[in-house]
């Protein structure tokens, strides 16, 4: 049991500049960046790759425009489909960079919000000592309830890497409890660490709340201040690298993936943080969300129409 599965979706990313978010009303001119395959599980599994450490992607690849984009990548990149689906297209988003390099999303839901227990056929989850799952993926009530109903079968000796994302608001209480339980690390930033525990006010009494449920580390990523983390015995901050910030598409998710490698190759949690710094500094710098590949789907000979 020593590699690390990554549960998600891959997505059609649009990539556009803008000079600021449009508000009700108004119209703003942006300027077509690229067109890439990315997702929260794609662009960890680049962090895992680009670390050599043994991870599977699990991610539904269906029917449609989007799913065939997405298979034509995999199979170009010689990333292995491991779930190919029927239940429909896979999902696409508009990301909007502005010139501080923060982006926000439009997205358009695919297959990733309706996983079937039956996915997980052909997946031992004995072979797996780190399993990511991102919030995504639990706003659907019946999708949460099949993810973390199987995922509760997994080794008792594994860790479950909860990637809040900034859909943590969506997920139903039922959902959160049955998430908080032992061996899941919390993985976000700040606002949506607060958001999982809006009744905690400080952030050190968030992670300790958190941490009371889960008995394992609380991970708080913290921008150019570092992460923050709480493991029961420590609350420190792990200094950020300094780096000029390009877009910030995939920061969280290569830390997320980059904490992972570290992790599985015996460093400790500070060791790994660090590393998980530096792989998120790498990402910012650059336009691209994930560190499996630069090129985009404009690159080759596939062209959204």
């Amino acid at each position: 049991m020593q590699k690390i599965l990554i549960i998600g979706a891959a997505y059609v990313d649009v990539i556009v500049d803008v000079p600021q978010l449009p508000t009700t009303g108004t119209d703003v001119r942006g300027n077509l960046q690229s067109y890439r395959v990315g997702g929260s599980a794609f662009n960890v599994y680049g962090a895992t790759t680009h670390c050599h450490a043994p991870a599977d992607l699990l991610v539904p690849i269906g029917t449609g425009h989007y799913a065939n984009l997405v298979r034509d990548y995999f199979y170009q990149h010689q990333i292995p489909v491991k779930l190919s689906v029927k239940a429909g297209d896979n999902g696409w988003d508009l990301s909007m960079v502005e010139p501080n390099g923060e982006r926000s999303f439009l997205t358009i839901p695919g297959v990733d919000q309706h996983w079937s227990p039956n996915w997980f056929y052909n997946t031992d989850l004995s072979e797996y000592k780190y399993i990511y799952l991102s919030g995504y993926e639990l706003a659907e009530q019946a999708t949460a309830d099949v993810l973390l109903t199987t995922l509760a079968r997994r080794s008792v000796e594994s860790f479950l890497l909860f990637d809040a994302s900034p859909w943590i608001s969506r997920l139903s209480p039922r959902t959160i409890d049955q998430l908080l339980t032992d061996h899941v690390i919390v993985h976000g930033n700040a606002t949506e660490i607060q958001l999982l525990v809006p009744d905690q006010p400080t952030l050190e009494q968030q992670a300790a709340a958190i941490f009371h449920r889960t008995h394992s580390p609380v991970i708080v990523t913290l921008g150019a201040r570092g992460t923050y983390y709480y493991d029961g015995r420590h609350a420190k901050i792990i200094p950020a690298v300094s780096t000029t910030v390009v877009n910030t598409i995939g920061a969280g998710d290569t830390h997320c993936g980059g904490l992972m490698a570290h992790l599985l190759a015996g460093d400790s949690l500070p060791e790994a943080i660090q590393h998980a710094n530096q792989l998120a500094a790498q990402i910012v710098a650059r336009s691209t969300g994930s560190l499996l590949t630069s090129e985009t789907l404009s690159d080759q000979t596939t062209h959204l129409k």
